[in-house]
């Protein structure tokens, strides 16, 4: 299969790498594509790649931007808070340690890893090896650090914090005078920065200067049909190989699906649905006003920004904390279901659906944020005070579980069941 007339921006070109397409499994060759190009799948038009202009020198220039704002935002303050004579000054840490005095210790690991520690290694992972390929000799390990920055991606969330610093803020005005700090400036910066060097990054061709630099292995020859190791392509770097164990270029392990998928999914679907019953009839956090207050959960925070001046964000809580949540816990199950019933028809609609599901369930780390935030903020004895409770742990093992879920879940299976596997003892060609 040619994949040559899915290209935009480019005429036909002469046949290059063989891919595999990991949304459908369907093997195809990319062309040597021109600058500001984007190569698609023939079958599910999932995009193959996307040749950048400048790939290495704009990403690396935008990742050691990250990396001082996101210094700027650790070591600037955060947000003030003043009411009744009492004023109170937080930092970027101060959410995750107020929750561990409260003994929610998970939910201040997960804002501190999401917030702090995966922006910061993913940053520096990428800055690492960005400069690395610039070096006369790079080192042999950049591969590896490489790696990690794909991994983190979906645990950097500075985007979904600063939502939930918009929601915190708004309503904080209702009980107290809020100051916002060069930190949360710096954060907004950050979260631009880390989106460009995103969006100029092409990951095949850091790959490609990697060969170049003779740091990994490039593709080796494809023997015959009749070779004893079928095709595969490796779900870290992308390359098609017909390696037994690991991916010839980057040492990862290599499977033609990923290791049982379906019940790895069923089992952390399943786990994120008896917990959702939790996270939405406990109370998630506790706000007492003149020493008078009562738990509050989910459902009960929306209706509290349910005012004319906040519906917008009313809105936004409830799409994002409830029905997000529903949307992956019914979408996994829905594909779960149709791949092992062997459902032929709307194969591009259910893998369009898995895009969906995969890429929205890191927003409903909204109301976590804003539980972070305003515990943070709010420790003014029988004035004000804001208290965790234990819906947010279930609430944030819910969000973690169903992205965990959509990981597992391998989307090439409802093509191989439907239509049945890529024929991958051959080449894509045959």
């Amino acid at each position: 299969m040619n994949a040559t007339r899915h290209v935009t921006g480019t005429a036909a070109l002469p046949a290059g790498r063989l891919r595999e397409c990991p949304d459908c499994g369907m093997f195809q060759r990319l062309p040597p594509l021109p600058r500001g190009s984007v190569a698609r799948c023939s079958r599910c038009d999932a995009v193959l790649r996307r040749r950048r202009v400048d790939p290495v020198g704009r990403s690396l220039a935008l990742a050691v931007t990250g990396l001082l704002l996101l210094a700027l935002a650790v070591w600037l303050p955060f947000l003030d808070v003043s009411a009744g004579g009492q004023a109170r000054e937080t930092s970027l840490f101060s959410g995750p340690y107020e929750l561990e005095q409260y003994g929610v210790w998970e939910l201040a690991i997960a804002v501190l890893v999401t917030t702090v520690l995966a922006p910061l290694a993913r940053l520096a992972a990428l800055t690492y090896v960005l400069a690395g390929l610039r070096f006369a000799s790079p080192p042999h390990h950049l591969y590896a650090v490489f790696r990690w920055v794909e991994w983190l991606g979906p645990w950097s969330m500075i985007e979904v914090f600063l939502l939930g610093v918009f929601v915190a803020y708004t309503r904080l005005q209702a009980i107290a005078s809020v100051e916002i700090g060069g930190a949360v400036y710096a954060l907004a910066g950050l979260m631009l920065a880390t989106a460009a060097a995103d969006g100029v990054l092409d990951h095949e061709a850091v790959w490609e200067g990697l060969e170049r630099r003779g740091v990994v292995a490039g593709p080796a020859p494809a023997p015959g049909p009749k070779h004893r190791h079928p095709l595969s392509g490796c779900d870290s770097c992308g390359l098609v190989s017909r390696a037994a164990v690991s991916c010839p270029r980057c040492g990862a392990n290599v499977r033609p699906r990923k290791q049982d998928s379906l019940h790895r999914t069923w089992a952390l679907l399943i786990a994120a649905a008896i917990l959702y019953i939790p996270a939405n009839t406990l109370p998630v956090m506790t706000v007492v006003q003149l020493g008078r207050g009562e738990p509050s959960t989910i459902l009960g925070g929306v209706q509290e920004l349910a005012t004319p001046q906040s519906w917008p964000l009313a809105v936004l809580v409830l799409f994002a904390s409830v029905l997000v949540p529903l949307l992956k816990l019914f979408g996994l199950g829905f594909m779960l279901i149709t791949t092992q019933r062997g459902t032929r028809g709307g194969l591009r609609e259910r893998t369009l659906l898995y895009r969906v599901v995969e890429s929205v369930g890191r927003w409903s780390m909204i109301d976590v944020f804003m539980i972070s935030i305003l515990t943070a903020l709010v420790r003014m004895g029988k004035l004000a005070s804001v208290y965790p409770g234990p819906g947010a742990v279930a609430f944030c093992a819910v969000v973690v579980l169903t992205m965990l879920a959509a990981m597992t879940f391998d989307p090439r299976l409802m093509w191989d069941a439907a239509v049945g596997p890529v024929r991958r003892g051959k080449s894509a060609d045959e």
